[in-house]
């Protein structure tokens, strides 16, 4: 191979280099006398086919590359000397950003596929327009971010994962057009359940969907084996009644382009096993629960069947032992940490609901209509392995006396067993026994309305503080209005009452990242997390909480700290570029610590979020302290919102 042994000295000639930059994004935006005089600095040069123009962790990078003609491969090279493909770069595009954006080396090895010529900017001009011209610094940022973002998921999964077996898991690769096997198989809404189901048979398939009748292409419903049970043989209904009679209406839909897992969540969390396929404005086909099944060996689906099906508490028990099996084989696949957060959620939002639903049948119905909070991390859908119980409990307000006391009872009962089976299931007690089973956080909706309107509205800085871990709460089961209602009320109390906003924005400013001033870790230096840090602590929580202040402020009502960064962004309270770049170092960081747990749990320990900086790859290393600054822009965005008085 050969080698670029220097940059040649050779100028570009400028209305060459103009020409180009006025069709290349994002040079096109620039006024054309700031164009003409970044192109007296420019340099022309040539590489033939096989040069290696930069070398990972040797080569200098002074310049932005700007590829004329040709192009470059950008790879990394691993422990064992194995080429390892990251991207191929042609006419139009650049390399070489990172480095100077990071002042480092060469973070990545780039060589020629082909003949290639490269506009070079000099380093000195390229950071100048970042710092003058935002929307340029913009588009290199996202790049940057993109491109660290998707090379440090891929690190993360390569060194951290061993498989177990050989098996390909699909579920991050494939959409739902992918794996469909046939062509949907509808009948006319006037076709009786009989011949519908002697269809069903002959075909050997599990669901039918119902057209209008007459009308081939308007499908108005679906019936399914599980409906032949129910509400046919169950219930004893005639045979030559019409399918439209039992079919179920409207048709669930999804996006043939529609990746298997957000298929997978969308299936868990609506209690499905059937979805009608999408292709532009026609439904072509039915995708089951156990054609998503089948891409992966520890399904969530098949975890799902078990914890509904249970009809006794206890078998409840073992179910939770079985979700790192199953967030192993996502993370091996290429989940990100949001992928996986989001699945556990779901998962134990679901025992929960059957633990809920059976204890209900043990005590009977509730003498007011009540709803199950769930707080901070919960709350948020971001439970990793270490998941305490953080709930509450608000029920109506009762009518009378006798109701109050009945309901005091009733819900004192439901929640004391509650918590027991829980920590039974694996979820262990909120140390700072933030629990429904707390006569405190157990209260009538008045009772909740008073306690948000007390910590909205006084001052005091730790009272404030302490009650951060309420205002992520949603919905776990129950009466959802109540929570609805909740949130509402808290929106437009926060509205009237800024200064509750400014103590907490004040407590964030006051937080110092991990960094030296050397840009060195700053980890424990005695005890039993001696030369770590807390990634929660320290990374982590910051994120959540510049959010959740961001979210409150401009009543956005989501709870998940990655969707109110967007929500923040799409409605223009958050630059795009830095709710981006936000998003991406908030997701390395859960990503970070779910592996790090992962590693505790397959060695029998117990997870924790204390991680040792010298344990990670110095890409990781970098990401992390990348991380630390993204934060610090988050802060000088509290800083102009609330100022020190």
């Amino acid at each position: 191979m050969v080698a670029a042994d220097k940059v040649s000295d050779y100028r570009a000639d400028p209305e060459i280099v103009v020409a180009y930059f006025r069709k290349t994004v994002p040079f096109d935006q620039l006024d054309e006398g700031v164009l003409r005089s970044l192109a007296r600095h420019c340099k022309l040069d040539f590489y033939p086919k096989g040069t290696r123009i930069l070398i990972a962790g040797e080569s200098e990078v002074n310049f932005l590359y700007l590829i004329q003609s040709g192009a470059v491969s950008k790879y990394i090279v691993d422990a064992q000397g194995t080429d390892s493909l990251q991207d191929l770069r042609g006419e139009g595009q650049f390399f070489g950003a990172l480095g100077i954006i990071q002042r480092s080396r060469a973070n990545v090895d780039v060589k020629t596929v082909e003949d290639t010529f490269c506009i070079l900017l000099p380093k000195r001009y390229f950071l100048e327009l970042l710092d003058t011209q935002p929307h340029f610094a913009g588009y290199y940022l996202k790049d940057f971010s993109d491109q660290l973002a998707h090379t440090a998921y891929s690190e993360l999964r390569r060194d951290k994962l061993k498989r177990r077996s050989f098996e390909d898991l699909l579920l991050f690769s494939n959409t739902v057009g992918d794996i469909v096997q046939r062509q949907a198989v509808t009948v006319d809404a006037r076709v009786t359940i009989q011949a519908a189901a002697a269809l069903m048979s002959e075909q050997r398939i599990g669901s039918l969907l119902v057209h209008e009748s007459g009308r081939p292409g308007q499908i108005v419903g679906i019936i399914t084996d599980r409906d032949l049970r129910v509400k046919v043989v169950a219930a004893g209904r005639a045979l030559n009644r019409p399918v439209a009679e039992i079919m179920s209406s409207p048709v669930q839909t999804v996006l043939s382009q529609a990746l298997c897992f957000d298929v997978l969540l969308l299936m868990l969390s609506r209690g499905i096993r059937h979805l009608a396929v999408e292709q532009g404005d026609r439904i072509v086909a039915v995708v089951t629960s156990s054609d998503i099944m089948s891409l992966q060996g520890n399904s969530p689906y098949h975890l799902f069947k078990e914890i509904i099906s249970q009809d006794q508490i206890s078998g409840l028990y073992p179910l939770a032992q079985k979700i790192p099996d199953v967030v192993r084989g996502l993370l091996k696949e290429g989940g990100k940490a949001s992928h996986i957060t989001r699945m556990i959620a779901i998962i134990n939002d679901h025992v929960l609901s059957r633990l809920l639903t059976l204890l209900e049948t043990e005590l009977g119905s509730p003498p007011v209509a009540y709803c199950w909070l769930l707080l901070g991390s919960e709350g948020r859908r971001e439970q990793t392995f270490k998941t305490d119980q953080d709930n509450a409990l608000v029920y109506a307000d009762p009518q009378n006396d006798a109701q109050r006391l009945q309901a005091k009872h009733y819900f004192t009962e439901l929640a004391e067993r509650a918590a027991y089976h829980l920590a039974n299931c694996g979820y262990p007690p909120c140390p700072g026994e933030v629990m429904a089973a707390s006569p405190r956080w157990r209260q009538p909706y008045s009772v909740w309305r008073d306690y948000f309107t007390s910590w909205v509205c006084r001052s005091d800085p730790q009272e404030v503080l302490n009650s951060t871990i309420f205002f992520d709460f949603r919905a776990g089961f129950g009466e959802n209005r109540l929570a609805d209602e909740l949130r509402n009320e808290l929106v437009t109390l926060i509205r009237r009452q800024d200064s509750f906003l400014f103590h907490l924005a004040r407590q964030v400013l006051a937080v110092r990242t991990p960094l030296s001033f050397f840009r060195n870790f700053v980890v424990e230096k005695n005890g039993e997390y001696r030369h770590r840090l807390d990634i929660k602590r320290t990374g982590i929580a910051l994120y959540v909480d510049v959010a959740r202040i961001l979210a409150l402020r401009y009543g956005v009502r989501e709870t998940n700290t990655l969707a109110r960064l967007k929500v923040l962004a799409d409605e223009g309270h958050l630059d795009r570029q830095l709710a981006g770049a936000a998003a991406d170092s908030y997701e390395l960081l859960m990503q970070l610590r779910l592996l790090h747990q992962l590693g505790q749990l397959e060695e029998k320990g117990l997870p924790d979020n204390h991680i040792d900086p010298a344990d990670l790859t110095d890409l990781e290393r970098r990401m992390l302290k990348e991380s630390f600054r993204i934060f610090e822009r988050l802060q000088t965005v509290l800083e102009t919102i609330y100022p020190a008085p």
